[in-house]
């Protein structure tokens, strides 16, 4: 009777800590406005963009920011702590410098830290964990927008050797926390997708081995738990768009290590989400599903996770294309072929690292049945037809502005020729590609490698044009676009 009475009390605490874990989640998710810090707006942040908001920090009780090391190039690598518990939280972020999703989450969450709100969750998350935060880790990859740091080397294969101060930094700092767990943030590409379909793998995790055999210890177990508790959450924002990184242990990867040095070691990838290029809902999610994680450790609700549910989680896979043309007809000496077109847009940096342009490439054609698109147009009665010259070579800026693009386009023209093309223009910002008095457009073969521009006709009538990877509607004049392409 006795344990009977014990069991149904057991369950009940669960059942209520987990309804208070869902309410927690919905409540980040529908507060994140209040929360999100404004001065990181756009995805290629700097390492100086970050020193205003860490002397904030500085002023603030309850935070602790310490300089725990330098790069190369002699920046700051901080480290901002939080709480007072005895479970230890370390989150490190942009290991790789053209990863930043997390490191905006991370403020994020130290606002949310700050703000007088959520306090009940608040009080039971600092007084049973202590969290440190180690934000932009290489920050002379981030200055470049690059992944490597300035020794060239992937920090993230400079567990063993130890020859990068970044790296030297990161082992020097889980050692003296001793931390209990690790979240070790980056960006995948955005072309993974969950396995066995068409949704991109917005987020992505994985629990690294630590040996080749991939034992599973209590370690490594708990950081499965924590992964199959923040995919139910991103479940519920992001359906079907969550994948599992392949578990092969490597040795000189950091994350295997610390997972091997005792910290339960989740690792997350930011991918790809549609229509979202900068990446500020993958942030979003970031932020709830790590706040939401953190606040499962200290309440340890975690722990009655089954870690068998790790397994159930879709791989990533790479099959995805930012454009995919299916089942058209291109004609090629004369005769007909039925061909897939998958294409993606490459970015390219400015000068200063801080934005970039699109310069489109065929990645792969033939039968792509097997692949998918974030956005996939069904060209079936469809002919692919090359674009022509406008007859008309424009003198000045002033008269490429005066004409008509869409119509251009529904005339077949899918190129302007302009004497004198500003030196500073890296880019066309018209539908429409810019070419210099001297430059010879070739015929038109499709093959992997190309800029991916041509017309797309029915039934005799031109209908959409794909102008460096972005389809155009131009009997309507609609479509997603950037920028085409200037040829001197």
């Amino acid at each position: 009777m006795k344990k009977s009475i014990l069991l149904l009390l057991i369950c009940f605490f669960f059942t209520a800590i987990n309804a208070q874990q869902k309410e927690i989640t919905s409540s980040l998710y529908e507060s994140y406005k209040a929360y999100k810090e404004p001065s990181l707006n756009k995805r290629r942040i700097k390492h100086e963009d970050l020193q205003p908001l860490l002397r904030h920090y500085k002023t603030i009780s309850g935070f602790v920011v310490t300089k725990v090391g330098e790069s190369i190039a002699g920046r700051d690598l901080s480290l901002v702590s939080v709480g007072s518990g005895e479970t230890r939280v370390f989150l490190w972020s942009q290991m790789h410098g053209d990863e930043p999703t997390a490191t905006q989450a991370i403020f994020d969450i130290l606002k949310f830290f700050e703000s007088p709100d959520f306090k009940e969750e608040k009080e039971a998350i600092l007084k049973n964990l202590t969290i440190h935060f180690l934000p932009m880790l290489n920050p002379d990859g981030a200055a470049l927008f690059q992944r490597r740091n300035l020794l060239g080397i992937d920090i993230n294969r400079d567990a063993l050797r130890l020859q990068s101060p970044e790296g030297k930094t990161l082992k020097r700092v889980r050692d003296s926390l001793k931390a209990n767990f690790g979240f070790n943030l980056h960006d995948q590409s955005t072309y993974y997708n969950a396995e066995r379909t068409d949704k991109p793998a917005t987020i992505s995790y994985l629990a690294p081995a630590y040996n080749y055999e991939k034992d599973i210890n209590e370690v490594r177990a708990n950081a499965m738990k924590v992964i199959v508790f923040m995919n139910k959450i991103i479940q519920k924002y992001a359906s079907g768009q969550v994948g599992r990184y392949n578990d092969d242990f490597e040795p000189r990867a950091f994350g295997d290590n610390i997972q091997k040095w005792g910290t339960s070691t989740i690792l997350i990838e930011s991918g790809g989400y549609n229509k979202d290029v900068e990446k500020q809902e993958i942030r979003k999610l970031n932020y709830v599903s790590i706040l939401s994680a953190i606040y499962s450790i200290a309440t340890k609700n975690y722990k009655n996770i089954e870690v068998s549910e790790y397994e159930k989680i879709p791989e990533n896979d790479r099959k995805l294309f930012d454009l995919k043309v299916e089942g058209a007809k291109y004609i090629l000496n004369n005769k007909s072929y039925k061909i897939d077109i998958g294409i993606n847009r490459l970015e390219v940096d400015m000068e200063n690292y801080s934005d970039f342009w699109y310069s489109s490439r065929i990645m792969d054609q033939g039968d792509l049945s097997t692949f998918y698109g974030y956005n996939t147009f069904n060209a079936e009665g469809y002919t692919i037809k090359a674009g022509n010259v406008y007859p008309r070579t424009m003198q000045n800026i002033t008269q490429v502005e005066t004409l008509d693009f869409i119509d251009l386009l529904r005339k077949g023209y899918t190129y302007v020729r302009l004497n004198n093309i500003p030196k500073k223009w890296l880019s066309s910002p018209y539908p429409i590609h810019i070419i210099g008095g001297k430059f010879r457009v070739t015929e038109l073969l499709l093959q992997p490698g190309i800029n991916p521009t041509f017309i797309l006709e029915k039934n005799g009538q031109n209908k959409y044009a794909v102008i460096n990877g972005f389809l155009i509607d131009i009997e309507k004049g609609e479509g997603t676009f950037k920028n085409a392409m200037i040829f001197r």
